[in-house]
């Protein structure tokens, strides 16, 4: 089928420096590549709006909206109409006139919404394709937030647990594809469907890749941070106002790296992403560690860790910092969660533990075998590179979106 694409994304899918905006750029410039593409996203912050000439390359038209809206409004229109916050803190009524404008204007046969929250924007009247990229199962991660949380923020996220998988159900039902990010968490939506839903749903998964052309340590220096006297280096990446990145180095400074310093004193925990919450800031200068918040490029970083570490006790599909530091060679120690999605051999890609005992007795061994640790870096980055490719994630976008590009005829 031949046509256009309307492409709905809740963060600007440019620059692509943490783990959604990477799914969604690479969607999005391979959509382009298939057809023509229109594109309604909101822009966080400045360095957002910056973005919009790299988005004018690759969108047929777009339109960027500003996010303003306070949480604690959106909040209370939530409260009011019975709702997830997630959807009134990404409605936008200039957006919302975009997207009418566009579907009554051009051949839009596909609307690829790209997380729950904007499958609120798809037209009531749209008769072509809709594909609805959840990613993960964001009721399931807010029940995961509600048990670990005192009141009341307990019961906030108990109600947009209980809220978002009502949503997440009617979406799945407006939707002619439902995408997750791994096999599992496909299954675990499926699961939290009523039987009827269920059966009326095409529910599929669509792995993360990684552009290990980008990512490959053959031209990369080391940060210089890392080139200090001291060390072993251990390094965790990541948007670190997210609050199972929160949770994980939290984890890691305090109950994690004690323990390793005892062997290894001059060792170094390195905190590297933008936007740090207060908990974060506060491990600054604790047990070794250094919080350096968002860097222009994390490369060097990677390039210069011994060890890089993802201790999350609440994760949700495929981790792309795990991803990036295996296509760079490093040697990375993970949790069970973490390692969910990569189809890598424990012990040979990568090392897991499961608890905080485990992390500190890998750690320590992975940190006293150079060699092991070199070899571990070589097999994850030959994995990454054979098997989590973005080409080979995205060989079946075609099929999905239901567009190829003109001159392509469908087989008889």
């Amino acid at each position: 089928m031949t046509g256009e694409v309307l492409f709905l994304a809740h963060r600007i899918p440019f620059p692509p420096d943490r783990g959604d905006k990477i799914r969604s750029h690479h969607i999005l410039k391979a959509l382009a590549r298939l057809a023509p593409v229109h594109v309604g996203t909101f822009a966080d912050d400045d360095q957002d709006r910056d973005a919009e000439a790299e988005l004018a390359l690759t969108a047929a038209s777009y339109h960027v909206a500003r996010r303003t809206k306070p949480l604690a409004i959106a909040g209370l229109q939530a409260l009011a109409t019975r709702r997830p916050v997630s959807l009134p803190a990404f409605a936008d009524s200039a957006l919302r006139a975009f997207v009418r404008r566009t579907v009554a204007a051009r051949p839009i046969v596909t609307i690829y919404a790209f997380s729950s929250q904007m499958a609120q924007y798809i037209p009531a009247g749209f008769r072509g394709r809709v594909v609805i990229d959840f990613v993960d199962v964001d009721s399931a991660k807010f029940e995961a937030y509600a048990a670990q949380a005192d009141r009341p923020l307990k019961t906030i996220y108990a109600r947009e647990a209980r809220l978002l998988r009502t949503y997440e159900a009617e979406a799945a039902k407006r939707a002619d594809l439902s995408l997750l990010v791994t096999d599992e968490e496909a299954a675990l939506f499926r699961s939290r469907l009523d039987p009827a839903t269920r059966g009326a749903c095409d529910v599929r998964s669509l792995g993360n890749g990684i552009d290990c052309s980008a990512f490959s340590a053959t031209f990369v220096d080391r940060a210089p941070e890392l080139a200090q006297p001291g060390g072993p280096h251990l390094l965790f990446t990541g948007q670190m106002d997210y609050p199972p990145n929160v949770a994980a180095v939290v984890r890691f400074a305090s109950r994690i790296m004690p323990a390793i310093r005892e062997r290894r004193p001059e060792a170094r925990f390195h905190i590297v992403g933008r936007e740090p919450a207060a908990a974060v800031i506060a491990l600054d200068g604790r047990t070794g560690t250094s919080v350096w918040g968002r860097v222009e490029d994390t490369r060097p970083w990677l390039a210069g860790a011994d060890l890089v570490v993802a201790p999350l006790e609440i994760a949700r599909g495929v981790q792309n910092k795990v991803l990036e530091a295996m296509a760079m060679g490093r040697p990375v120690l993970v949790s069970p969660g973490a390692a969910t999605g990569i189809a890598a051999r424990e012990g040979v890609h990568l090392a897991i533990a499961d608890s905080d005992a485990a992390f500190i007795a890998s750690a320590l061994a992975l940190l006293a075998a150079p060699q092991a640790c070199a070899a571990m870096g070589f097999a994850a980055r030959q994995f990454v590179s054979d098997h989590q490719s973005w080409p080979a994630m995205l060989a079946d976008l075609p099929e999905i979106a239901g567009v190829r590009p003109a001159g392509i005829r469908d087989a008889a």
